[in-house]
């Protein structure tokens, strides 16, 4: 069987592996803890993982894909309807937790296998396979993941991972990142997801490095840890925001910032003024990468590229990346402004929706290419630059196409503006207006209707600027920090 984490075996085994908090393991340890685990779930299936920011997720993923078993991971914060769903949607054999865990109902119902890294075999309550199964061949079409969609159309529906694709994202993150074995990365993202999972957590682990998660994220956390050595800083656009709010009265934090090798934002767009801010205060820039569920990762800023704000940078190694018109014809000439939809196709792309033959052909081409249903413009030069969804962010006002990712970061350029969303309404006269939804600096006194209209037709062009602004103490997100266009209604 072939590994995704060879430093397993062939690394030193007294090299650190993981950190949580004051909890850590060796290569050593972890690969006697994972090992123990493993033996238990070959011939299980599918498993389940309840997928805390701790070490014993860790260890029960990696266990389970050394055993060869795909992982479906859960989000602890899933309500019970949602639970319910994914369970019964992925029927695993068993789920992997933490002992001492109180599961909810219908986890709960399921076969229970207690992960303890510090043991040298894993207890369990009903565990499926037996301990002397015979190691399963397995290959790279494999399932490795089975990652639930955030459901927003729907359901959410399963979007199965073969070994083949992450292999392939980390391996491809390797070449764009110049990631090494001697990097420490550090983040607090949450583990039921690709980017704090499969990046912040396999990623390491496939390279033979270190992660160091911090439980929860904190700018304390990560100024300590970069100081301790860390290299590397994953985050989302809020754990930055709140980054770039704190230099100013923390010079501490400044300071370790520009001790890191590489500081990633990923999974929403990152805000151009929190990059200006960040810079200013460290001359340290972050840098962005573009991906989804079902493709892992398509683009980065390289480390050896020019890191350009409000961009994700170029196509992987192995990527296939094109923009196409409204009609699928792909766009051949680049010109920063022509906005298409992405397709992708490459080694990161998932098999299919679980149990979807349907929405799975749906979402391919006839030719193979993945819908990703984002909207992009690519300079000459190749560099990508997302303008948002096709379904809520692409807004078609009086004959022009517009993202709306744009006109939020002019907005957010405004001083009196703390957070912007825009979105698209139907105009009898323009087709749609465009509508933004502002959390002013200071809600006493917010900015006008006028004034931002006018801040944004300066910097981008008249037809874009907004035509009604709402004022909200704070917009809707969801777990991963993404703002939730669709809860946005007029009030």
């Amino acid at each position: 069987m072939s590994s995704l984490f060879p430093a397993l075996t062939e690394g030193p085994a007294d090299r650190p592996a993981l950190r949580f908090g004051d909890r850590c393991l060796t290569y050593g340890q972890l690969a006697a803890a994972a090992g123990a685990t493993a033996g238990r779930l070959r011939g299980a299936g599918r498993v389940a993982v309840w997928a805390t920011p701790t070490l014993e997720t860790a260890v029960a993923v990696v266990a389970a894909l050394e055993a060869g078993v795909a992982v479906v991971p859960l989000n602890p914060k899933s309500g019970g309807k949602e639970l319910g769903h994914i369970v019964a949607d992925s029927a695993p054999s068993a789920v992997l937790t933490a002992p001492g865990t109180e599961l909810p109902s219908p986890v709960g119902d399921l076969p229970r296998i207690d992960v303890d890294p510090q043991a040298t075999v894993a207890s369990t309550q009903e565990a499926p396979g037996a301990p002397d199964a015979p190691e399963a061949a397995v290959s790279p079409e494999d399932p490795a993941l089975v990652v639930y969609t955030s459901g927003t159309t729907g359901p959410p529906k399963g979007a199965v991972l073969p070994r083949r694709a992450v292999a392939a994202t980390l391996d491809a993150l390797a070449d764009a990142w110049q990631w090494t074995g001697d990097d420490i990365l550090v983040h607090g993202l949450p583990l039921f997801h690709v980017h704090g999972l499969v990046l912040g957590v396999l990623g390491p682990l496939r390279r033979g490095g270190s992660v160091r998660h911090l439980g929860r994220f904190s700018t304390e956390g990560v100024a300590g840890a970069l100081t301790d050595g860390a290299t590397m800083l994953f985050g989302v656009p809020t754990m930055y925001h709140r980054i770039a709010q704190t230099l100013p009265e923390d010079p501490e934090l400044a300071k370790a910032l520009t001790r890191a090798r590489l500081l990633v934002s990923g999974s929403a767009a990152l805000p151009v003024h929190d990059h200006e801010r960040i810079t200013a205060a460290t001359g340290r820039r972050v840098i962005e990468r573009y991906g989804m569920t079902e493709t892992l990762m398509n683009t980065s800023v390289r480390a050896d590229g020019e890191p350009r704000a409000g961009t994700v940078g170029v196509p992987l190694p192995g990527v296939g990346l094109r923009l196409v018109e409204e009609d699928g014809a792909p766009i051949t000439s680049y010109d920063g402004e022509t906005v298409g939809e992405i397709q992708v196709r490459g080694p990161n792309l998932f098999t299919e929706y679980l149990g979807r033959p349907d929405a799975t052909a749906a979402a391919f081409t006839a030719d193979g290419w993945f819908r990703t249903g984002d909207m992009a413009v690519r300079d000459p030069d190749g560099y990508v630059r997302i303008v948002g969804r096709r379904a809520t962010d692409l807004i078609k006002s009086g004959g022009y196409k517009i993202g709306a990712g744009e006109i939020e970061n002019a907005l957010l350029e405004h001083p009196g503006v703390r957070e912007a969303a825009v979105t698209g309404e139907p105009d009898a006269d323009l087709g749609e207006r465009i509508v933004a939804w502002i959390v002013p600096a200071d809600p006493q006194s917010p900015p006008t209707a006028d004034e931002l209209a006018d801040h944004v037709a300066r910097r981008l062009a008249p037809h874009k600027r907004p035509r009604v602004v709402h004022h909200l103490d704070a917009l809707p997100r969801n777990d991963m920090g993404k703002i939730l266009k669709r809860a946005l209604t007029r009030g």
